[in-house]
């Protein structure tokens, strides 16, 4: 699932590709009808839906196309890559301990509501931190508050604006995540 420009799914599409990480993803599921992650999926061909409340205003058919989508397909993992929205409760209850997440901070630091994109790291920022990174947890029904599988840091340089520093958690972000989603699956 992603919302934005798709690097991180890319760059798991990509590891699956290149045979380092056993795998196969099933579908893209979007609440941007536009991101860049959709542009990615069709080019490997891979089914893309779009859900979101401009798709379905109706709460009850929201949760409902969300999880048609899930029955439609044998999954073991559902990943969250750069997916902007909460998940509905009835999706984490389908598949508890079987969605990831990352995120662009050290969770628990500047994890929540608001703590998303840019918003982070001027935070981080803000708060003068010597170091930030990205976070993989499990998706729990508290925002960014799921069991934390790994972590990746980085330094916060002096002359750091919120913009570069993000370009630099985003290279480890690519890094960390396929690398943890294999390490995970390998538990199950």
């Amino acid at each position: 699932m992603a919302s934005g420009g798709g690097s991180n799914f890319k760059a798991i599409i990509d590891r699956i590709g290149e045979g380092d990480l056993d795998a196969q993803c099933k579908f893209l599921i979007s609440n941007n009808g536009n991101c860049g992650a959709m542009e990615h999926a069709r080019a490997y061909g891979i089914p893309v839906y779009h859900i979101s409340g401009k798709t379905h205003p109706d709460p009850a058919a929201y949760e409902s196309a969300m999880l048609d989508v899930l029955n439609l397909y044998n999954v073991d993992l559902l990943i969250l890559a750069g997916y902007m929205k909460a998940l509905p409760v009835c999706m984490i209850q389908r598949m508890p301990n079987r969605i990831l997440n990352i995120h662009p901070s050290l969770l628990p630091k500047y994890g929540g509501k608001g703590f998303w994109g840019i918003h982070v790291h001027e935070a981080v920022i803000a708060a003068h931190d010597t170091e930030s990174g990205a976070t993989v947890h499990l998706v729990s029904e508290e925002i960014d508050k799921g069991r934390i599988l790994a972590q990746a840091k980085v330094p916060v340089l002096p002359d750091d604006t919120p913009e570069v520093l993000a370009a630099r958690v985003l290279e480890q972000e690519h890094n960390l995540y396929w690398k943890t989603i294999k390490e995970y699956a390998a538990q199950l």
